[in-house]
């Protein structure tokens, strides 16, 4: 029997750059771009097999699918699937890790160096005729921080957060980290230190742990104050991870020198959202994963997640 595959909500993976044949050569392949809650039973009815990237697949769902034998979560993340009421009903869940790490490093000092050199800053005034205008051959619009001066922060020392030390360190950055494993993850020239200290000790923190209810909000005011100047935070990681008003404070009284973040607790934000307007604040809509490359991975990966599962392999399976 051909498996039917229905993917939910498939726009953020392939907006229309990549193909979706590595799929289509399994099964029979529905693709919706988007699927509104109401819409997820009627649209999975007949699938044995189904793709999500955020859409969530709740116990009640779950049950309203018999035939449905296996979950692929198009991301790293699966808390959008109820883990536990697909186990019981025999469904396995398979996500995807590794396939965006260097897009989310490169992006990290997208961020960084656009905080630091202010290159977007620097075209609009040459745009507006400022250079034209000038005396003298070249100016800047403020004071250009080297990134050789500063030392780097890593709250989380996974693949993503060790890639970046990476590119730091050939910067010449001096780099601290704080993680769970310190000993197992050891790499050359990045020292382990306790969060008080990442924090008061680094110029620049960068978050790349995984939210859980330990470390929610963990990055608050308390922290942010202790930064030695000039402070700059970025997330590329989980957007719960800062506490959000007390990050606008700390920029609204330059206790920050800018902070740049490409998630947010509340996805896509609400138009009153305190970082919107805040001063000094890069923000960039969860696109750090997104690059071709990584998607293509992400694309393939899932693909022989499902290749596996019927062949009988547990491929990626969570738990």
């Amino acid at each position: 029997m051909i498996p039917k595959i229905v993917v939910l909500d498939g726009y953020t993976l392939n907006p229309g750059d990549l193909t979706w044949d590595a799929l289509s050569a399994i099964g029979s392949l529905t693709v919706y771009d988007r699927t509104p809650a109401e819409l997820v039973v009627e649209r999975a009815r007949e699938a044995t097999i189904i793709l999500v990237n955020k859409q969530i697949m709740d116990a009640a769902m779950l049950a309203a699918l018999p035939q449905l034998r296996f979950i692929g979560v198009t991301a790293t993340g699966y808390n959008n699937v109820d883990v536990s009421a697909a186990r019981q009903r025999d469904i396995a869940v398979a996500n995807v890790a590794g396939y965006s790490t260097l897009a989310v490093a490169q992006h990290v000092f997208a961020l960084l160096l656009e905080m630091t050199n202010k290159v977007a800053a620097h075209h609009a005034s040459v745009q507006q005729g400022d250079w034209s205008r000038q005396a003298d051959f070249s100016y800047t619009l403020g004071p250009i921080v080297e990134l050789s001066s500063l030392r780097l922060g890593i709250y989380g020392f996974g693949r993503i957060g060790q890639a970046v030390a990476r590119v730091a360190l050939a910067l010449g950055m001096q780099v601290s980290a704080h993680h769970k494993h310190p000993q197992r993850d050891a790499l050359e020239g990045v020292d382990f230190v306790d969060l008080p200290t990442l924090f008061s000790t680094c110029q620049v923190v960068t978050l790349h742990a995984p939210l859980n209810t330990a470390n929610d909000q963990i990055v608050n005011r308390a922290l942010l104050a202790t930064m030695p100047n000039p402070g700059f935070l970025i997330n590329t990681g989980r957007g719960g991870l800062v506490n959000e008003a007390d990050l606008r404070y700390c920029l609204e009284q330059g206790l920050l020198a800018g902070a740049a973040l490409d998630v947010l607790r509340a996805e896509p934000p609400p138009p009153d959202h305190p970082l919107l307007s805040a001063p000094n604040c890069i923000l960039t809509p969860h696109m750090a994963w997104a690059s071709v490359s990584a998607r293509q991975r992400l694309l393939a990966e899932s693909a022989l997640n499902v290749k596996a599962f019927l062949a009988g392999e547990q491929r990626n399976w969570v738990s």
